[in-house]
């Protein structure tokens, strides 16, 4: 190479350092502005775009086939329909009703946007059409994928006795909770923190049992009918209906979508024993996690039937529930569910003999950590005591029992206990 030819490259090398070190240091709020020499250099270069605002601290690039953004210490990607699906301008979007009115099957697959520009924290994106989407920094971080995954839906408190009861955490009087928005309000916050809550001083009687759930949501109504009286008459094929102890367990779980929350209230007990057993669920799977990951895991992913067959008189049922022990969403796996009954968990079929016994194994593990004593909150249900059980978390059983034992109960449906809690402004 020739001695000019050096010197001419490293004229433009140092010209290129310069420039780099400007944009580090924040000199330059626009890398597109320099973009035609740096391009002719290095073709195949990154180019990102900062903001002028330092406060800010944002930064994007336009891939080929995604938007990368990074904001409030979050590094997020966007596809570019995703982005176009999303808009929410006028003819997108109906926010009077909420709801899309844009077609998303009309989206062009490859669609990529023409311009894109910041004007302070909002986002411009000129389409190939000419509508512009815009989007707020904020809401793209609170919608990204990278933001959920960092979040929880539903916050909790997990237990075992002795954390529950230090927390010393109140009932609910009948009236308060029937009348003011503050007692109900309080009551539905203790209640998604911990899976369980009681309202007190309520008149033991069916009538005002129903009253009481109701005021939380509709009753579900089940092959159990709507209310129902819990004896150990043995009317139902269900050993619920004797007066034999129960280990823990959780309802339905041979429901395709088991009941979300069980409403006990004792009208009447004429005898010893008879106390009901609650566990979380939750706060046993996570030391399940903590402890053999790999099980956790396993319980997650494992699909499971359970049966109930009934043929007792005019009760003819048979019914089959299919899912996985613990249940989580897949992109922050929290867990949300677990259905654990070993009464009801019908045949093992669906899983080959390598990975059964591994299943068993975590099931042993996870059934250990459920029966540990310490995790054991025992209560003693009285009339006028309404005890209401997130049937998703909390396992629940009873000790046996002597004489007359009658309760009163019914299921209610789980979205609409969570959207009474929505609208006083709880997070579920």
């Amino acid at each position: 190479m020739s001695s000019t030819g050096g010197q001419m490259w490293y004229h433009r090398l140092s010209h290129l350092q310069s420039r780099l070190q400007d944009l580090l240091r924040g000199r330059v709020t626009h890398w597109a502005l320099q973009q035609s020499n740096f391009k002719s250099l290095f073709p195949l270069a990154i180019y990102w775009h900062h903001t002028a605002s330092k406060s800010l601290n944002c930064v994007w690039q336009q891939h080929e086939d995604h938007f990368e953004l990074q904001y409030a210490n979050n590094v997020m990607r966007f596809d570019y329909v995703w982005l176009r699906d999303h808009c929410r301008s006028a003819s997108c979007y109906n926010s009077k009703t909420h709801q899309r009115s844009l077609d998303t099957a009309s989206v062009d697959l490859c669609i990529q946007p023409k311009t894109i520009h910041l004007d302070e924290t909002t986002l411009f994106f000129t389409w190939p059409d000419g509508h512009v989407t815009r989007y707020d920094l904020d809401w793209l971080v609170k919608n990204s994928y990278e933001g959920q995954k960092q979040k929880v839906i539903q916050p909790r408190i997990l237990w075992n006795a002795e954390i529950y009861q230090q927390a010393q955490v109140p009932a609910v009087d009948f009236q308060t909770f029937l009348e003011t928005k503050e007692g109900l309000k309080n009551f539905l916050q203790n209640f998604l923190l911990y899976g369980i809550a009681f309202v007190e001083n309520v008149p033991p009687t069916q009538k005002h049992t129903e009253k009481v759930a109701e005021r939380i949501s509709l009753i579900r109504e089940t092959i159990y009918g709507r209310m129902w009286f819990f004896t150990s008459d043995f009317s139902r094929g269900d050993t619920a209906y004797t007066n034999l102890a129960l280990d823990r367990h959780t309802d339905t779980t041979y429901f395709q979508e088991p009941c979300g929350i069980q409403v006990f209230h004792c009208l009447k007990h004429e005898g010893t024993g008879g106390r009901t057993l609650l566990v979380d669920g939750f706060y046993a799977a996570e030391q399940v996690l903590q402890k053999a990951p790999e099980e956790f895991e396993l319980l997650s992913k494992v699909p499971l039937k359970h049966e109930y067959i009934e043929n007792v008189g005019e009760c003819q049922n048979h019914m089959i529930g299919v899912g996985p022990v613990l249940n989580t969403y897949p992109w922050n796996k929290e867990l949300y569910l677990i259905r654990y009954n070993n009464y009801d968990r019908a045949v093992i079929n669906t899983v080959p003999y390598d990975v059964v016994h591994r299943w068993y194994t975590a099931h042993r593990t996870l059934t250990r950590e459920l029966r540990r004593p310490e995790n054991e909150f025992w209560v003693k249900l009285k009339p006028g005591k309404v005890l209401f059980i997130d049937n998703w978390r909390v396992l629940h059983g009873r000790e046996s029992f002597t004489g007359y034992r009658q309760l009163c109960g019914c299921y209610l449906t789980r979205d609409d206990v969570l959207n009474t809690a929505r609208l006083l402004g709880l997070q579920a």
